[in-house]
């Protein structure tokens, strides 16, 4: 019999998951490194590794449950999509300062297809890191994002800044989410947006309720 109590064991598939979901937050922490220096070079790649490892060794976060997965075509198109928004973004904030004028900024509320604190985080840190845009609340209950936009014109106006947001998360959650954390959200499994999404079930209280979030966003951004 084995003289470790039932209460201390671990099922191996737990220590699996548990391991990968380290190697994601180690091969994440190395992106976000590199991206805010801006230099993929080998140095900054090693610097950026050994940062994360002492991170998550000495300053360990809680244990967040995550039972994702790692398809290597959706991290491929998020990094390459989200490098295009910084530049396109970065140009068009600059654009705006050099011609002058008063902005006609304003706050956003995005409801999000996921449940996962993990992809809440995700998306909230790479809209932040999109030049032109700054999430100033989170609220993890319900999935919410607020989001201040500089200038909703360079959005393409409201709609279209809300499902910018909806986008990245899409990318998101394609790149590391599971076929269960897809069909939850709402989008068919694969690591493309081709996939295409999961037939809506019919609620009208869910469509009504929709319909007012759309309308308060409106006035909110008009407001601003």
């Amino acid at each position: 019999m084995s003289s470790v109590p039932p209460a201390m064991r671990v099922a191996p598939s737990h220590r699996r998951r548990r391991l990968r979901a380290s190697w994601a937050m180690l091969l994440w922490l190395t992106v976000v490194w590199v991206l805010l220096w801006g230099d993929l070079s080998l140095a900054n790649v090693v610097n950026g590794l050994l940062i994360a490892v002492f991170l998550t060794t000495l300053l360990p976060l809680p244990p967040t449950p995550f039972d994702g997965s790692f398809r290597p075509w959706g991290v491929v198109r998020l990094l390459v999509r989200f490098l295009r928004d910084v530049v396109v973004a970065s140009y068009e904030v600059a654009l705006l300062a050099v011609r002058g004028g008063e902005p006609h900024g304003g706050v956003i509320r995005v409801k999000l297809r996921s449940h996962s604190d993990v992809y809440l985080t995700m998306t909230a840190g790479m809209t932040s890191l999109v030049p032109g845009s700054i999430v100033i609340e989170a609220h993890r209950l319900t999935g919410t994002l607020y989001i201040h936009v500089v200038d909703l014109a360079l959005q393409g106006g409201i709609e279209r800044a809300h499902q910018a947001v909806l986008d990245q998360e899409e990318r998101i959650l394609r790149a590391f989410a599971s076929d269960a954390e897809l069909a939850d959200a709402g989008l068919a499994p694969g690591a493309s947006p081709r996939a295409g999404q999961l037939a809506a079930r019919p609620d009208a209280d869910a469509e009504h309720a929709d319909a007012e979030h759309a309308d308060e966003d409106r006035r909110e951004g008009e407001a601003r």
